[in-house]
């Protein structure tokens, strides 16, 4: 009889070496062998949970952190195996009893349970080296930071208003605090030995990626930070100060609701009985082309909006405090910032994206400022991707 651990191995082999047009047949083949194991179901799942937990090891090994791991399941597979991947991670429990209870709790049957764990098995083991992220080092306006609080209060009542200019000038303040918070840590930091840049993964989800990966860098271009898309992999990495990081992922997702209520509410120029729908459309009555062109123009005007707030917060601190003092810490942790980023990324491109639809453009730049938008949707905004 051959043990649980041995018969899982062999499945796991199968199932991570298989050729593309073999892996349905690798697959059920691995299924079969773990579902009638001699040794029984519940030690096939203590052996499943030892041989994931070393998988895990080595995506850690290649630069990969949990929750990068998690976001590759959630966009590359189902529900059901972002589900398994939580219980295979999780720290504790009884690991013989793992895989009944999940396929209780999935109405599963041995065989699917076997299949969903080889096919998570697969995207796990598959994962190719990745830059590994230095752990950021400790900074003075953490996440319970009064400012940072203040901040999301203001980003709240942004995403839950119905008017969208009071939602415009609550982001255009939490944008000047965001500055403001800044550059007193700036100038705290430089009366301080030691430390430098930081990183941190942000995910840019599917659909409309790129118009997603074009937001999240305008808003950290205004914080001071570096953003670089990986779209294979379905996020950004983020270079900055720890503070501003912070405030870079609190304002990119604050945004992200906003623009998305913005398209629901205002995007559709004329009611859709009168407009036909438009080849490639998805979701409700706009088309692809709309919606993609509705981001990039929002993320291209959002993106100056920011950078004006950000200008101003520092002209006023320069003012309060001293130019002296200000602009030279600042220059100095853009340039750390810079630097970090290049070693991270030694070879990066710029592209630029293009909206196709004039009303779709029209309506995003309305969105991002009041301002009415009548020229025609041409050449957007660029952004940094890995080479």
């Amino acid at each position: 009889m051959r043990d649980a651990m041995t018969v899982v191995e062999a499945a796991f082999s199968g199932a991570l070496g298989a050729a593309e047009g073999d892996v349905d047949t690798a697959l059920d083949a691995g299924a079969s062998a773990m579902a009638a194991a001699e040794a029984g179901w519940d030690e096939v799942g203590r052996a499943v949970v030892t041989a994931v937990g070393g998988l895990l090891r080595g995506c850690r090994a290649r630069g990969w952190q949990d929750a990068d791991v998690l976001r590759m399941v959630r966009r590359e597979l189902r529900p059901e195996h972002v589900r398994l991947a939580g219980r295979l991670s999780a720290d504790g429990g009884d690991p013989a009893g793992l895989l009944t209870a999940y396929g209780a709790a999935e109405r599963l049957d041995r065989f699917a349970v076997a299949t969903a764990v080889l096919e998570l098995v697969r995207l796990l083991g598959r994962l190719p080296g990745i830059t590994p992220l230095a752990a950021p080092p400790a900074a003075s306006g953490g996440t319970g930071h009064p400012m940072l609080r203040r901040i999301r209060a203001l980003l709240a009542k942004a995403e839950s208003t119905a008017f969208p200019e009071e939602a415009e000038a609550l982001s255009a303040k939490a944008q000047h605090l965001m500055a403001r918070h800044s550059v007193d840590e700036a100038l705290v930091a430089g009366t301080a030995p030691g430390g430098g840049p930081g990183a941190r993964r942000i995910g840019v989800d599917r659909p409309y990626e790129a118009p997603k990966a074009l937001l999240l860098d305008a808003v950290a271009e205004a914080n001071r930070c570096r953003a670089v898309w990986s779209a294979e992999f379905g996020f950004s990495t983020v270079v900055g100060w720890e503070a501003d990081l912070e405030a870079v992922e609190v304002l990119y997702t604050s945004l992200l609701v906003q623009a998305e209520a913005a398209m629901r509410g205002g995007g559709a120029p004329e009611p859709a009985a009168r407009r036909p729908r438009r080849k490639g459309g998805r979701g409700g009555d706009l088309s692809r082309d709309f919606r993609e062109s509705f981001l990039i123009a929002y993320a291209g005007r959002v993106g100056e909006r920011l950078a004006s707030a950000s200008r101003d917060a520092t002209e006023e601190a320069a003012q309060a405090t001293g130019a002296t003092e200000v602009l030279p810490a600042l220059a100095a942790r853009e340039v750390a910032v810079g630097r970090a980023a290049d070693a991270m990324f030694p070879e990066t491109r710029t592209q630029r994206l293009r909206g196709r639809d004039h009303e779709g453009w029209a309506r995003g730049t309305a969105a991002a400022d009041r301002a009415a938008f009548h020229g025609p949707a041409g050449p957007g905004p660029s952004r940094r991707s890995r080479g």
